[in-house]
């Protein structure tokens, strides 16, 4: 059978090529994927990190990818051979110690909220009641101490265009 097989092209895509680039979990990479719109067909970069590798180097091997976008963790499997992959990029290799890398959805979430406590506990801390009530009392005084130091001037100033309009009417 397997002499029967030899000739035959099981795939369009050079599988020899794509299991010896030795993707694997923690390496970031870019899927460049070909996409139909509307009876055209582009090429779309997804760019994330792998979180893990199916099925070894057999035809039905996948690989999933995570990234984060707009806030919001998108995750898409691949098939290894998939001929709609146009070309896969590997951008950087880390040294993970896990083969599957699912507990960074967990990980990410707790980052978040994390963060939010942080907020919370932040806006809930800027001033107590009697800060609140000491402020307002200094703010009082300073606006009283304004108008007392503005009203000689305020009522000369008034004053003055009293004094010039009736100087206008007794011309005219």
């Amino acid at each position: 059978m397997k002499a029967a097989m030899a000739g035959v092209q099981v795939s369009p895509v050079n599988m020899e090529e794509r299991r010896a680039l030795g993707i694997r979990a923690g390496d970031t990479v870019r899927v460049h994927q070909k996409i139909q719109d509307k009876g055209k067909t582009r090429i779309q970069i997804f760019e994330g990190t792998v979180l893990a590798r199916k099925h070894g180097d057999e035809p039905g091997a996948t690989f999933t990818v995570r990234k984060v976008s707009s806030g919001i963790g998108v995750e898409k499997i691949y098939p290894l051979y998939s001929p709609l992959i146009d070309k896969l990029e590997i951008v950087r290799r880390s040294k993970v110690r896990k083969a599957k890398l699912y507990y960074i959805r967990e990980k990410v979430a707790r980052e978040v909220k994390r963060q939010m406590r942080r907020m919370n506990l932040v806006s809930l801390s800027t001033e107590s009641e009697a800060e609140a009530a000491v402020r307002v009392a200094a703010e009082e005084e300073a606006a009283k101490a304004a108008e007392a130091a503005a009203a000689p001037e305020v009522i000369e100033e008034v004053v003055a265009t009293a004094e010039e309009a009736t100087k206008e009417e007794v011309k005219s």
